[in-house]
């Protein structure tokens, strides 16, 4: 339940102030960890490369002055390195402690072992080109606050216009408005998906679409922004991460709409990639012209200190010149380019950019708004005149580091928020098509008050005939124990991932190797801690029975299967000790995303004793001895 403040005021106030807390914890957990965390370590948690190699330099669509890093050591582990993050540069020197170049810079593109980054001057060029050793980590983040604080402090200052209205309907009392519309049928979609799409449409300030796993949200939401549009020119859509908004854009482009994408796609594809506002504005047909344009200023003003005072004169007249046409044509394409796109596609955070600027949208789309901070969400309604949130607050939450932050409600949405004070905007797309109904019908009744219904496609199908689609390996008797890692919050059950493996491969071993390969049967691996995920990819990669199925195989933290779904999900919980502490797995909706990644089999592995204190894991735990199968394992098996 969210809490209820006075005025909208209060609420956003203590956004604010909880902002800062959020702020002021990550900082400081950031110097912390660069004077602590020696260069090897940050490498292992995928937030510096060391040693890189500067590759080519060169002024991109935006004259933004460029430099390519290649990543030259240890390209197995995974990073944290994406499109907007911040990023600094250091050398080791002789002292082999990191010396930290005075610059930080911008990822302006990034694919396996190289991205491209945005400088800040020549000068920081010729600092990267002049060091030998060198190496690049991720840098705090103070831009994305920065917008955060102002756009909060623009809603709590608003009066009497349109972000002032919204704010007082999405946060205080002030009804929502609708239209009186005659219902549109829509024979491809079900009955909520087209019931939500109507409410949609008819919706004046605020609609929210409440799309649990396997409901078609994505399907809705593109329906509802293509029958937006034949009443709108230009709609805005935003998520809270670059990979969603690229998931709904290629949706939208498949449609046949008119797509801008402002910031480069994370995972760039060739897709997305000409959408992109670069790509267009380096493909528009004066571009040439404002190139050859921009060269011309580079060499008149590296050259001005070598003429005389005369010839300065003339150069500097030549300048303002150019510079005028520069101004001109740069203008024109913006110009041309907003004029042709339908929807505007960026990130939250993006949506800040300086290219949409003065820019005001008539509807705005959030999708996966149930994962985004208020804040984020609030620069974008700023250049809306309603709001359309789409996404599952019982599924994962936005990533609050500081638990004060946290417990003080920061991970308390907007979606969330809106969903428990005008429950009459929401609506709720009650038809599932991923899971069998053994599978679903618990999440059904735990969060969605038993409104789910399966798909007749889905409701039945499994791999084996007469499988248990739910299964609870309890491995109270074997005496299993968690370890937590000296050096992390990360927990350990080797032996709870060992049985895990051997499973899984006594699983695939009944299905048959044969036809896992032909029919592409495919399986995620799921723990809640990184350092059991990164175990268990060990032992899959060291097993040479796994070899053949490795492109069928996901091994995940929960967080990193958001999102996606396989024919097989089997879950390691890790936790089991005397107390019943359950840690991080007390947020149910971490579980809720694990369970409903699932098709057609769920395989949960854990200790009973520990995990059904809990009243959540003891009904679960009750659920599958009922409807499905409970195995108690003995230490012989």
């Amino acid at each position: 339940m969210t809490i209820q403040y006075k005025t909208p005021s209060a609420d956003l106030q203590h956004q604010l102030d909880l902002l800062q807390k959020e702020f002021d914890y990550e900082k400081e957990m950031y110097r912390e960890q660069t004077e602590r965390t020696g260069i090897h370590r940050r490498i292992q948690q995928g937030l510096c490369w060391y040693p890189v190699l500067p590759g080519r330099s060169y002024y991109n669509s935006l004259n933004q002055l460029v430099i390519e890093i290649e990543r030259r050591e240890d390209k197995e582990i995974e990073h944290n390195f994406e499109y907007g993050r911040p990023v600094c540069f250091f050398t080791t020197g002789a002292s082999g402690k990191p010396e930290y170049l005075n610059f930080s810079a911008v990822i302006s593109y990034v694919q396996d072992d190289r991205m491209v980054v945005v400088l800040p001057s020549p000068s920081a060029l010729f600092d990267i080109q002049g060091k030998s050793e060198i190496g690049v980590q991720l840098y705090f983040d103070e831009t994305s606050y920065k917008t955060m604080f102002s756009a909060l402090s623009a809603v709590i200052g608003a009066k009497g216009n349109r972000l002032a209205y919204l704010r007082d309907v999405l946060l205080g009392k002030t009804p929502a408005g609708r239209r009186t519309l005659f219902p549109i049928r829509f024979p491809w979609l079900n009955g909520s998906q087209e019931e939500a799409v109507n409410h949609v449409l008819a919706a004046k300030d605020v609609s929210i679409v409440h799309g649990p796993p396997g409901t078609g949200k994505t399907t809705t939401l593109v329906e509802a922004i293509y029958e937006t549009l034949h009443r709108e020119n230009q709609v805005m859509v935003c998520a809270q991460s670059n990979t969603a908004v690229d998931w709904i854009a290629e949706k939208l482009v498949d449609r046949g709409i008119n797509v801008l994408r402002i910031g480069n796609p994370t995972r760039v594809n060739d897709k997305m990639l000409s959408f992109t506002y670069e790509r267009r504005f380096e493909s528009h047909p004066d571009y040439a012209e404002l190139w050859g344009i921009r060269k011309a200023i580079r060499e008149i003003q590296s050259n001005l200190k070598k003429k005389s005072h005369s010839e300065k004169e003339t150069a500097r007249n030549r300048l303002s010149r150019l510079r005028f046409r520069v101004t001109e044509l740069e203008v024109k394409i913006d110009a041309e380019l907003f004029a042709e796109a339908r929807v505007v596609a960026c990130t939250l955070v993006g949506s800040a950019n300086r290219v949409l600027m003065n820019r005001n949208f008539t509807s705005l789309f959030i999708d996966e708004a149930a994962q985004a901070l208020e804040a984020a969400c609030w620069i974008a309604i700023g250049k809306a005149d309603r709001v359309i949130l789409a996404g599952d607050h019982h599924q994962l939450p936005p990533t609050i580091k500081c638990i004060e932050a946290a417990r003080g409600g920061l991970d308390c949405t907007l979606m969330q928020k809106v969903t428990d004070s005008k429950p009459e905007v929401v609506s709720l797309l009650k038809t599932q098509y991923r899971m069998h109904d053994d599978i679903m019908r618990f999440p059904s009744h735990w969060f969605y008050n038993d409104e789910l219904l399966s798909a007749p496609e889905v409701k039945h199908r499994g791999i084996l005939e007469y499988d248990t689609p739910v299964v609870w390996l309890d491995t109270a008797d074997c005496h299993f124990t968690e370890d937590q890692l000296a050096d992390s919050m990360s927990r350990i059950n080797k032996d709870e991932a060992n049985l895990l493996v051997s499973t899984l491969q006594t699983y695939i071993g009944k299905i048959g190797k044969e036809r896992v390969l032909d029919e592409s049967i495919d399986f995620g691996l799921i723990s809640p801690y990184k350092s059991q995920v990164h175990y268990i990819r060990g032992l899959i990669k060291r097993n040479a029975f796994f070899k053949p199925f490795r492109r069928l195989i996901t091994v995940h933290t929960v967080d990193g299967f958001q999102g996606q779904e396989r024919d097989v999900i089997m879950i390691s919980l890790v936790r089991a000790n005397e107390k019943g502490q359950i840690g991080f797995l007390g947020d149910l909706r971490r579980m809720n995303v694990a369970i409903t990644r699932a098709r057609m089999k769920l395989i949960i592995l854990g200790d009973a004793p520990t995990m059904t204190r809990h009243a959540f894991y003891k009904a679960l735990f009750q659920y599958i001895r009922q409807n499905g199968q409970v195995i108690t394992l003995t230490p012989e098996e």
